[in-house]
């Protein structure tokens, strides 16, 4: 825990000679009392005491004033808060693959199931957008806070033939580029543009505009160390399975999903690489990512705590004192 101004926190040093002050009146009546010797006369003049109850009222108030000094001190704590301005870019593969049926009932309905929870889970602050490739990539919706608009787009979701896999990041990130600079107050109080996020979910090998190679101009791989050197990772679900088979040309064509692919282009990026063989998968993984996503540590005011204790035992030590002694100690 820190302190915004821990120069407070010598008050506590007050605190502590209240406390021996108080130690030592007692000691000090004590020896009063020992003085008068008529003990019979004592008894008379001297009012009952409550034992040791009587000192309840006092431990109290000194506590509650030790609480109170620490919240004065401003005390911090690392807490998880919701994130403001941040840019999610939910990038769909919708090629023909994805009508595989290994995924109950398609492996593109689950995904579109799986996203429209993802964005309903996903914080309000946060600016979702969506893309979708196949051969091509074309961006669906603008990052926005509006996750009906997103959903709308999820539905509307058309399979098509190929997977250029490395135009849908560029097409994010070129999002990302637009939406960033159109942002009212424009970059945040540190200087720099909100940070963004891309999240690819695909089931196959990049077909356009050839096989996967570092050195790809437009290839997935090239668009992973472009996203890792603007700061945007790309956090990849890799989502099928093995035996997957889609009806083409007549015949049953295998369509296995590209674990290999998908974890190259995140650890490129600086991402995170997950699999998913069902819907059920893939809604744990898009839960894992909202709480990513969408919440971040940081340093946050504590002294509320301090502050509401420090008043109980505030009220609990008067109303002690009125009970016990007729008056506040």
């Amino acid at each position: 825990m820190n302190f915004v101004s821990p120069w407070w926190l010598l008050a506590l040093v007050v605190v502590a000679a209240l406390a021996v002050g108080y130690v030592w009146l007692l000691r000090r009546r004590r020896s009063d009392v020992l003085r008068f010797t008529n003990l019979e006369l004592l008894e008379t003049v001297m009012p009952k005491r409550p034992g040791r109850w009587r000192h309840v009222p006092v431990i109290a108030l000194l506590t509650a004033l030790a609480l109170l000094t620490v919240a004065l001190a401003g005390p911090q704590a690392m807490a998880k808060v919701p994130r403001n301005r941040a840019t999610v870019l939910l990038v769909i593969d919708v090629s023909l693959s994805m009508k595989a049926t290994d995924v109950a009932p398609t492996r593109l309905a689950a995904a579109q199931a799986a996203a429209k929870q993802f964005a309903d889970q996903l914080t309000p602050g946060v600016n979702l957008g969506l893309v979708s490739f196949a051969g091509t990539a074309a961006v669906l919706v603008s990052p926005t806070t509006d996750r009906n608009a997103v959903k709308s787009g999820v539905d509307g979701l058309q399979l098509a033939e190929s997977t250029a896999t490395g135009e849908a990041i560029f097409t994010a990130m070129q999002s990302i580029d637009s939406f960033s600079r159109t942002l009212s107050g424009g970059p945040d109080q540190s200087g720099q543009p909100p940070p963004a996020r891309i999240v690819l979910l695909s089931d196959g090998t990049q077909t356009v505009p050839g096989p996967e190679g570092e050195t790809e101009p437009r290839g997935s791989f090239t668009a992973a160390q472009e996203a890792a050197k603007r700061g945007v990772p790309v956090s990849t679900i890799s989502f099928g399975t093995t035996y997957g088979t889609i009806d083409l040309d007549g015949g049953r064509t295998p369509v296995a999903v590209d674990d290999a692919s998908m974890q190259r282009i995140a650890q490129l990026s600086g991402g995170r690489f997950f699999t998913a063989a069902s819907e059920s998968e893939l809604r744990a993984v898009y839960s894992d990512l909202s709480e990513e996503l969408g919440y971040e540590e940081r340093e946050v005011d504590a002294s509320r705590p301090w502050m509401i204790a420090g008043f109980l035992l505030l009220v609990a030590g008067l109303i002690a004192g009125i009970l016990l002694g007729r008056r506040v100690p």
